[in-house]
Protein backbone atom coordinates (compact mmCIF):
# COMPACT_ATOMS: atom_id res chain seq x y z
CA UNK A 1 0.00 0.00 0.00
CA UNK A 2 2.65 2.58 0.88
CA UNK A 3 4.82 1.43 -2.31
CA UNK A 4 1.16 2.14 -4.20
CA UNK A 5 0.82 5.53 -2.53
CA UNK A 6 4.87 6.47 -2.95
CA UNK A 7 4.37 6.09 -6.61
CA UNK A 8 1.11 7.85 -7.15
CA UNK A 9 3.03 10.77 -5.53
CA UNK A 10 5.66 10.72 -7.45
CA UNK A 11 3.32 10.86 -10.65
CA UNK A 12 0.96 13.73 -9.26
CA UNK A 13 3.25 15.44 -6.82
CA UNK A 14 2.94 18.49 -9.55
CA UNK A 15 -0.42 18.47 -9.17
CA UNK A 16 -0.62 19.34 -5.32
CA UNK A 17 0.27 22.35 -3.43
CA UNK A 18 3.11 22.54 -1.33
CA UNK A 19 2.13 22.06 1.91
CA UNK A 20 -0.98 19.29 0.56
CA UNK A 21 2.70 17.89 -0.67
CA UNK A 22 4.22 17.99 2.31
CA UNK A 23 1.54 16.33 4.16
CA UNK A 24 1.76 12.97 1.92
CA UNK A 25 5.09 12.54 2.72
CA UNK A 26 4.56 12.62 6.59
CA UNK A 27 1.81 10.25 5.77
CA UNK A 28 4.06 7.79 3.85
CA UNK A 29 7.24 8.80 5.73
CA UNK A 30 6.63 8.53 9.20
CA UNK A 31 4.87 4.94 9.19
CA UNK A 32 7.88 3.61 7.22
CA UNK A 33 10.41 5.02 9.89
CA UNK A 34 8.54 3.42 12.68
CA UNK A 35 8.48 0.15 10.74
CA UNK A 36 11.66 0.61 10.92
CA UNK A 37 11.79 1.66 14.43
CA UNK A 38 9.49 -1.35 15.31
CA UNK A 39 11.77 -3.66 13.90
CA UNK A 40 14.68 -2.90 16.73
CA UNK A 41 12.38 -2.54 19.70
CA UNK A 42 10.02 -5.94 20.22
CA UNK A 43 6.37 -5.69 21.27
CA UNK A 44 5.92 -2.07 20.47
CA UNK A 45 3.19 -1.32 18.34
CA UNK A 46 4.80 2.09 17.07
CA UNK A 47 3.79 1.59 13.71
CA UNK A 48 -0.06 1.73 14.94
CA UNK A 49 0.66 5.17 16.38
CA UNK A 50 2.37 6.46 14.31
CA UNK A 51 0.38 5.52 11.51
CA UNK A 52 -2.46 7.47 13.51
CA UNK A 53 -0.96 10.45 13.65
CA UNK A 54 0.72 10.87 10.42
CA UNK A 55 -3.02 10.54 9.04
CA UNK A 56 -4.25 13.24 11.28
CA UNK A 57 -1.79 15.70 10.49
CA UNK A 58 -2.31 14.60 6.35
CA UNK A 59 -5.95 15.06 6.31
CA UNK A 60 -6.08 18.35 8.98
CA UNK A 61 -3.44 19.84 5.96
CA UNK A 62 -6.07 18.86 3.51
CA UNK A 63 -8.53 20.43 5.72
CA UNK A 64 -6.93 23.46 6.42
CA UNK A 65 -5.83 23.88 2.72
CA UNK A 66 -9.21 23.30 1.56
CA UNK A 67 -10.95 26.18 3.96
CA UNK A 68 -8.19 28.75 2.95
CA UNK A 69 -9.12 28.15 -0.99
CA UNK A 70 -13.16 28.01 0.26
CA UNK A 71 -12.49 31.56 2.17
CA UNK A 72 -10.49 33.18 -0.86
CA UNK A 73 -13.18 32.07 -3.51
CA UNK A 74 -15.44 33.81 -1.07
CA UNK A 75 -13.91 36.95 -0.79
CA UNK A 76 -13.21 36.80 -4.52
CA UNK A 77 -17.01 35.90 -4.90
CA UNK A 78 -18.34 38.95 -2.88
CA UNK A 79 -15.91 41.46 -4.82
CA UNK A 80 -17.09 40.25 -8.32
CA UNK A 81 -20.35 40.71 -7.23
CA UNK A 82 -20.02 44.16 -5.80
CA UNK A 83 -18.46 45.10 -8.60
CA UNK A 84 -21.49 43.57 -11.12
CA UNK A 85 -23.85 45.49 -8.22
CA UNK A 86 -21.94 48.73 -8.86
CA UNK A 87 -21.89 47.85 -12.93
CA UNK A 88 -25.83 47.32 -12.71
CA UNK A 89 -26.03 50.55 -10.74
CA UNK A 90 -24.30 52.44 -13.58
CA UNK A 91 -26.12 51.17 -16.32
CA UNK A 92 -29.38 51.55 -14.33
CA UNK A 93 -28.65 55.25 -14.09
CA UNK A 94 -27.52 55.69 -17.61
CA UNK A 95 -31.35 55.09 -18.78
CA UNK A 96 -34.17 57.27 -18.06
CA UNK A 97 -36.16 56.10 -14.85
CA UNK A 98 -37.73 59.76 -13.82
CA UNK A 99 -41.32 59.71 -14.00
CA UNK A 100 -43.60 61.41 -15.66
CA UNK A 101 -40.69 61.83 -17.65
CA UNK A 102 -41.56 65.08 -19.54
CA UNK A 103 -43.94 66.79 -16.88
CA UNK A 104 -44.31 69.95 -19.04
CA UNK A 105 -44.99 67.78 -22.41
CA UNK A 106 -48.99 66.82 -22.05
CA UNK A 107 -49.19 65.69 -25.76
CA UNK A 108 -47.07 62.54 -24.81
CA UNK A 109 -47.34 59.79 -21.97
CA UNK A 110 -44.10 57.87 -22.09
CA UNK A 111 -42.70 54.89 -19.96
CA UNK A 112 -40.32 52.22 -20.27
CA UNK A 113 -38.74 49.37 -18.11
CA UNK A 114 -35.81 47.25 -17.90
CA UNK A 115 -35.20 43.58 -16.16
CA UNK A 116 -32.03 42.39 -16.70
CA UNK A 117 -31.13 38.46 -16.94
CA UNK A 118 -28.08 38.66 -15.18
CA UNK A 119 -26.99 41.21 -12.87
CA UNK A 120 -26.12 43.98 -15.79
CA UNK A 121 -27.47 43.38 -19.32
CA UNK A 122 -27.48 43.75 -23.22
CA UNK A 123 -30.49 45.43 -23.90
CA UNK A 124 -31.22 49.53 -23.15
CA UNK A 125 -33.99 51.84 -24.22
CA UNK A 126 -33.99 55.48 -24.59
CA UNK A 127 -36.03 58.45 -25.26
CA UNK A 128 -35.21 62.10 -25.58
CA UNK A 129 -36.22 65.24 -26.73
CA UNK A 130 -34.38 66.49 -30.00
CA UNK A 131 -35.61 69.97 -29.93
CA UNK A 132 -39.17 71.30 -28.42
CA UNK A 133 -41.16 69.70 -31.21
CA UNK A 134 -39.37 66.20 -31.88
CA UNK A 135 -38.37 63.23 -29.58
CA UNK A 136 -36.04 60.21 -29.98
CA UNK A 137 -37.22 56.90 -29.01
CA UNK A 138 -34.70 53.92 -28.92
CA UNK A 139 -35.17 50.05 -28.66
CA UNK A 140 -32.08 48.04 -29.20
CA UNK A 141 -30.43 44.53 -28.15
CA UNK A 142 -26.77 44.04 -27.83
CA UNK A 143 -25.03 40.61 -28.66
CA UNK A 144 -24.09 38.74 -26.24
CA UNK A 145 -24.93 38.89 -22.01
CA UNK A 146 -22.79 40.51 -19.19
CA UNK A 147 -20.57 42.93 -18.75
CA UNK A 148 -19.42 42.84 -22.35
CA UNK A 149 -22.64 43.43 -23.27
CA UNK A 150 -23.32 46.04 -20.61
CA UNK A 151 -19.84 47.98 -21.81
CA UNK A 152 -20.72 47.85 -25.70
CA UNK A 153 -24.63 48.85 -24.92
CA UNK A 154 -23.12 52.10 -23.01
CA UNK A 155 -21.12 52.61 -26.05
CA UNK A 156 -23.83 52.26 -28.68
CA UNK A 157 -26.71 54.17 -26.66
CA UNK A 158 -24.33 57.19 -26.74
CA UNK A 159 -23.59 56.70 -29.93
CA UNK A 160 -27.11 56.51 -31.25
CA UNK A 161 -28.50 59.80 -29.23
CA UNK A 162 -25.38 62.21 -30.26
CA UNK A 163 -26.16 61.40 -34.03
CA UNK A 164 -30.00 61.39 -33.22
CA UNK A 165 -28.95 65.05 -31.49
CA UNK A 166 -27.55 66.41 -35.25
CA UNK A 167 -30.98 66.92 -36.64
CA UNK A 168 -30.32 63.75 -38.54
CA UNK A 169 -33.25 61.55 -40.09
CA UNK A 170 -33.63 57.71 -38.30
CA UNK A 171 -31.68 55.88 -40.86
CA UNK A 172 -29.26 58.41 -41.23
CA UNK A 173 -28.81 58.14 -37.75
CA UNK A 174 -28.34 54.07 -38.15
CA UNK A 175 -26.08 54.38 -40.87
CA UNK A 176 -23.79 56.90 -38.92
CA UNK A 177 -23.84 54.66 -35.71
CA UNK A 178 -22.90 51.57 -37.75
CA UNK A 179 -20.01 53.12 -39.82
CA UNK A 180 -18.57 54.21 -36.80
CA UNK A 181 -19.20 51.13 -34.79
CA UNK A 182 -17.56 48.89 -37.51
CA UNK A 183 -14.80 51.23 -37.89
CA UNK A 184 -13.35 49.51 -34.58
CA UNK A 185 -14.99 46.40 -34.00
CA UNK A 186 -12.50 43.44 -33.39
CA UNK A 187 -14.97 41.74 -30.79
CA UNK A 188 -17.43 41.22 -33.43
CA UNK A 189 -20.54 42.38 -31.67
CA UNK A 190 -23.56 44.15 -32.59
CA UNK A 191 -26.94 45.55 -31.70
CA UNK A 192 -30.13 45.60 -32.63
CA UNK A 193 -31.91 49.27 -33.57
CA UNK A 194 -35.27 50.26 -33.70
CA UNK A 195 -35.24 54.02 -33.36
CA UNK A 196 -38.46 56.31 -34.03
CA UNK A 197 -38.57 60.12 -34.51
CA UNK A 198 -41.70 61.92 -33.01
CA UNK A 199 -42.73 65.25 -34.36
CA UNK A 200 -45.17 66.28 -31.66
CA UNK A 201 -47.20 69.16 -34.01
CA UNK A 202 -47.94 66.50 -36.28
CA UNK A 203 -48.00 62.97 -35.03
CA UNK A 204 -46.00 61.75 -37.53
CA UNK A 205 -43.40 59.21 -36.48
CA UNK A 206 -40.59 58.63 -38.69
CA UNK A 207 -38.92 55.17 -38.10
CA UNK A 208 -36.14 53.08 -39.07
CA UNK A 209 -35.58 48.85 -37.72
CA UNK A 210 -32.12 47.42 -37.85
CA UNK A 211 -32.95 43.99 -37.28
CA UNK A 212 -35.06 44.51 -34.20
CA UNK A 213 -38.73 42.77 -33.32
CA UNK A 214 -41.93 44.68 -34.99
CA UNK A 215 -43.43 47.28 -32.76
CA UNK A 216 -47.06 47.17 -32.13
CA UNK A 217 -49.26 49.87 -32.70
CA UNK A 218 -52.69 50.90 -31.32
CA UNK A 219 -54.88 53.58 -32.72
CA UNK A 220 -57.94 55.05 -31.14
CA UNK A 221 -60.57 52.57 -30.66
CA UNK A 222 -58.54 49.51 -31.74
CA UNK A 223 -56.56 47.12 -30.35
CA UNK A 224 -52.77 46.48 -30.91
CA UNK A 225 -51.66 45.09 -33.73
CA UNK A 226 -47.97 44.61 -35.09
CA UNK A 227 -46.73 46.81 -37.62
CA UNK A 228 -44.79 44.47 -39.78
CA UNK A 229 -42.18 46.78 -40.94
CA UNK A 230 -38.51 46.57 -43.31
CA UNK A 231 -36.01 45.14 -41.52
CA UNK A 232 -32.76 45.83 -41.99
CA UNK A 233 -29.39 44.41 -41.16
CA UNK A 234 -28.32 44.79 -37.37
CA UNK A 235 -25.96 47.73 -36.61
CA UNK A 236 -22.45 46.75 -36.42
CA UNK A 237 -21.78 44.24 -38.85
CA UNK A 238 -21.19 45.59 -42.33
CA UNK A 239 -19.93 49.19 -43.39
CA UNK A 240 -21.57 50.79 -45.39
CA UNK A 241 -24.88 49.34 -45.16
CA UNK A 242 -28.32 51.40 -46.12
CA UNK A 243 -31.26 51.61 -44.31
CA UNK A 244 -35.02 51.91 -45.19
CA UNK A 245 -37.20 54.72 -43.40
CA UNK A 246 -41.05 54.46 -43.03
CA UNK A 247 -43.48 56.70 -41.19
CA UNK A 248 -46.39 55.79 -38.97
CA UNK A 249 -49.18 58.89 -38.86
CA UNK A 250 -50.11 59.06 -34.66
CA UNK A 251 -53.28 59.97 -34.47
CA UNK A 252 -54.04 61.37 -30.48
CA UNK A 253 -54.66 58.38 -28.26
CA UNK A 254 -52.71 56.41 -30.56
CA UNK A 255 -50.28 54.42 -28.88
CA UNK A 256 -46.69 52.70 -29.77
CA UNK A 257 -44.67 49.79 -28.26
CA UNK A 258 -41.59 48.04 -29.11
CA UNK A 259 -39.57 45.69 -27.04
CA UNK A 260 -36.45 43.38 -27.09
CA UNK A 261 -37.14 39.80 -27.76
CA UNK A 262 -36.25 38.72 -24.57
CA UNK A 263 -40.46 38.92 -23.89
CA UNK A 264 -41.18 36.99 -27.00
CA UNK A 265 -38.28 34.60 -26.47
CA UNK A 266 -39.67 34.14 -22.54
CA UNK A 267 -39.86 30.48 -21.73
CA UNK A 268 -41.64 28.13 -19.40
CA UNK A 269 -40.44 24.60 -17.89
CA UNK A 270 -42.20 23.05 -20.59
CA UNK A 271 -39.80 24.94 -23.39
CA UNK A 272 -42.67 26.84 -24.79
CA UNK A 273 -42.02 30.37 -25.89
CA UNK A 274 -43.97 33.28 -24.51
CA UNK A 275 -44.35 34.85 -28.72
CA UNK A 276 -45.59 37.48 -29.86
CA UNK A 277 -49.57 36.12 -30.29
CA UNK A 278 -49.65 35.79 -26.19
CA UNK A 279 -47.95 39.38 -25.96
CA UNK A 280 -50.33 41.09 -28.34
CA UNK A 281 -53.27 39.17 -26.25
CA UNK A 282 -51.39 40.64 -23.39
CA UNK A 283 -51.22 44.19 -24.22
CA UNK A 284 -55.12 44.08 -25.66
CA UNK A 285 -56.36 42.87 -21.82
CA UNK A 286 -56.65 46.37 -21.16
CA UNK A 287 -55.11 48.57 -24.17
CA UNK A 288 -56.95 51.92 -23.08
CA UNK A 289 -54.79 51.90 -20.09
CA UNK A 290 -51.81 54.24 -19.75
CA UNK A 291 -48.12 53.18 -20.74
CA UNK A 292 -47.08 52.10 -17.54
CA UNK A 293 -50.42 49.87 -16.35
CA UNK A 294 -49.84 48.11 -20.10
CA UNK A 295 -45.84 46.99 -19.36
CA UNK A 296 -47.28 46.17 -15.91
CA UNK A 297 -49.46 43.83 -17.58
CA UNK A 298 -46.99 42.39 -19.88
CA UNK A 299 -44.61 41.90 -17.34
CA UNK A 300 -47.14 40.06 -15.09
CA UNK A 301 -48.27 38.30 -17.80
CA UNK A 302 -44.75 37.02 -18.85
CA UNK A 303 -44.07 36.28 -15.40
CA UNK A 304 -47.31 34.10 -15.08
CA UNK A 305 -46.78 32.20 -18.15
CA UNK A 306 -42.53 31.71 -17.07
CA UNK A 307 -43.54 30.47 -13.90
CA UNK A 308 -40.18 29.00 -11.96
CA UNK A 309 -38.20 28.32 -14.78
CA UNK A 310 -35.07 31.10 -15.00
CA UNK A 311 -34.95 34.34 -16.90
CA UNK A 312 -32.28 33.64 -19.77
CA UNK A 313 -32.56 36.98 -21.36
CA UNK A 314 -33.25 40.45 -20.69
CA UNK A 315 -36.78 41.90 -20.31
CA UNK A 316 -37.26 45.89 -21.96
CA UNK A 317 -40.23 47.41 -22.85
CA UNK A 318 -41.12 50.79 -23.85
CA UNK A 319 -44.87 52.05 -23.97
CA UNK A 320 -45.68 56.08 -25.78
CA UNK A 321 -49.04 57.57 -25.57
CA UNK A 322 -49.91 60.31 -28.27
CA UNK A 323 -52.52 62.21 -26.93
CA UNK A 324 -52.79 65.45 -28.83
CA UNK A 325 -50.59 67.12 -30.91
CA UNK A 326 -48.40 70.13 -29.83
CA UNK A 327 -49.63 73.67 -30.97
Amino acid sequence: MLVMDIILLLRYQDKFRPSVRLAFWVYIIAPTAALIIQSFIYGLQLIIYVSVAASVYMFYVILRDISIEYEKQQKDKSRIETELNMASNIQNNMLPNIYPAFPDIKQIDIYASMTPAKEVGGDFYDFFLIDETHLGIVMADVSGKGVPAALFMMISKMLVKNNAMNDMSPKEVLEAVNRQICSNNREGMFVTVWLGILDLTTGVLKACNAGHEYPALKRPGKPFKLVKDKHGIVVGVIEGVRYTEYELNLEPGSKIFVYTDGVAEATNSNEELFGTDRMIEALNINPDNDPKSILETINGEVTKFVGDAPQFDDLTMLCLEFKQKLS
